[in-house]
């Protein structure tokens, strides 16, 4: 099932993706509320999605506004220098364990809404990034049993102000720009796709140019192992969003070096997930 979390008419609504055509249900916050949904399990997810389909109306998704499908996650868990290629085009070794910071959800926008490229840096890059939401959690999690800990997927771009990232060795500022962190537009519930979300095609896309191609395969550590080992030394919960790190292409890495600016406009589009489409704003 393909759920989004939307607004119309600043109405909030739950829209479901069937096939070619959108059904959507508005005014009712508690069918709206993602977050929620994810906490009480596949069964809630799946319940609400289907109501959609049996009293929703048909629309047209140039009509609605898209929000970021959670923006209450207990934590936002991002992987970085989790594809071999790119980790060698930043002139690193492939991690032993894998390289994590934190994102808020002050950072995170929606499908459709700006990217705002603030005024203090010129450096504003793009990451196509898939990202895992676990619909239960646990701690110390056997990884042959880590997928039952999935309960969707979905798409992120994990805009970066690459001068503010490099200040200190922590990431962390230049990973929480607020409006940089697009998220979404569709959960697809993990019985939708192979375990693990593997074998994927995963593209960025800058001005139509495509500028990231690689396979979610590619991953140095996949769902299943980076479940595993985060659950060595905390409790993961349920609506927690792990965001599993890019592939080569990134705007740093080349020569001459490729930033977003004003105008611009950055897809990340994996194969049956879904297209994350957002424009680049000056503050």
């Amino acid at each position: 099932m393909r759920l989004a979390k939307v607004s119309r008419y600043s109405a909030p609504g739950l829209a479901v993706q069937d096939g070619g055509r959108i059904k959507a249900l508005f005014g009712n916050a508690e069918l709206s509320n993602l977050d929620a949904l994810v906490a009480k399990g596949v069964g809630a997810l799946k319940e609400a999605g289907n109501r959609v389909l049996s009293e929703g109306t048909d629309v047209a998704e140039a009509d609605l506004e898209f929000l970021p499908p959670l923006n209450r996650a207990p934590k936002i868990i991002c992987l970085g220098l989790n594809y071999r290629d790119h980790a060698a085009e930043g002139g690193f070794a492939v991690p032993e364990f894998p390289t994590l910071f934190g994102r808020f959800n002050s950072s995170l926008i929606g499908h459709g809404a700006p990217i705002i490229k603030p005024p203090m840096s010129d450096q504003l890059d793009y990451e196509g990034e898939l990202v895992a939401i676990l619909g239960t959690g646990g701690k110390d999690i056997a990884q042959d049993a880590a997928l039952d800990h999935v309960i969707a997927y979905s798409v992120f771009n994990d805009g970066s102000i690459r001068d503010y990232q490099m200040k200190t060795p922590q990431w962390t500022a230049g990973k929480n720009f607020d409006d940089t962190g697009a998220f979404g537009p569709w959960i697809v519930t993990a019985d939708e796709l192979p375990a693990g979300a593997a074998g994927l095609k995963i593209e960025t896309r800058l001005n139509g140019q495509t500028v990231q191609s690689a396979s979610t395969s590619d991953m140095v550590f996949d769902v299943a192992t980076t479940i595993e080992l985060l659950s060595t030394f905390m409790t993961l919960e349920a609506g927690d969003v792990l965001v599993m790190g890019t592939p080569s292409g990134i705007g740093l890495a080349r020569k001459p070096q490729l930033f977003m600016k004003d105008g611009d406009v950055c897809e990340v589009e994996i194969e049956n997930v879904g297209l994350l489409r957002n424009p680049i704003v000056a503050a």
